[in-house]
């Protein structure tokens, strides 16, 4: 189990694995070139990347687009959020996937109309992560200007790589996670999707026993200093 690895280890199998579909790291690349604050590639397309080596798939097998999710409050414009979008469909030109940028800083002001819940500002990308509906779509990637890769998994990588779908019941509404835990079933029949929990009793603890409170931030590369956040509490390690 991959869990049972050092730190260094995991974070070497996850780029290993990553870097078999060569559509994302052309993304990872190219998203590189545009200089988007806070920037990472995220979400679905991670995962069901690893999802399909772990199960022999094609690396890119029902990857539908590449999420580029960026920070930027200095503008809360839907113009300047097009701008942004349009430069990128300049640098994506020729790619064989769709890649989709969205401004996170912008997401409250249109999350309720489309979630029908409301939802509060984020102050990072990382905390717009933190908020997919499924524990396993928490993950980000983007490349460092030294070539390091640096991955945010605030529930680390295990379930990722043991196929497992856990609910993270902290924003999007439970409807939401079902849907695409059957969507993604019906691709991925091998997948462990865990039940929606039921609403916490006196002692808290039936809402919060579905997630991991586990959390990791981490630059990898061959050589260099990789900064990690396990938790609360800061380290730093050498690969």
């Amino acid at each position: 189990m991959i869990s049972r690895l050092p730190l260094d280890r995991q974070l070497d199998s996850l780029r290993a694995t990553l870097s078999r579909n060569e559509v994302l790291t052309e993304v990872l690349s190219r998203t590189a070139t545009l200089g988007l604050p806070g920037w990472y590639v995220t979400a679905g397309c991670l995962f069901q990347t690893v999802w399909n080596v772990v199960t022999g798939r094609p690396p890119t097998a029902g990857i539908k687009d590449y999420d580029v999710f960026y920070f930027d409050d200095t503008d809360l414009s839907w113009e300047a959020e097009d701008a942004v979008i349009e430069a990128g469909r300049e640098v994506f030109t020729g790619l064989p996937a769709e890649v989709e940028i969205r401004n996170e800083a912008r997401v409250h002001l249109w999350y309720a109309d489309k979630f029908g819940v409301a939802c509060p500002p984020y102050d990072s990308t990382e905390a717009a992560i933190d908020r997919f509906a499924a524990t396993t779509c928490c993950l980000g990637v983007r490349t460092e200007q030294d070539g390091r890769w640096r991955v945010y998994a605030p529930h680390g990588l295990s379930d990722v790589f043991n196929l497992v779908v856990r609910p993270n019941p902290v924003l999007a509404p439970r409807s939401v996670y079902e849907a695409k835990a059957a969507r993604w079933q019906e691709q991925w029949p091998e997948l462990t999707v865990l039940a929606w929990p039921e609403p916490s009793g006196t002692d808290g603890t039936a809402a919060t026993e579905a997630t991991d409170a586990s959390a990791t931030t981490v630059t990898t590369g061959i050589t260099g200093t990789t900064n990690v956040t396990t938790g609360s509490l800061p380290q730093r390690q050498n690969v």
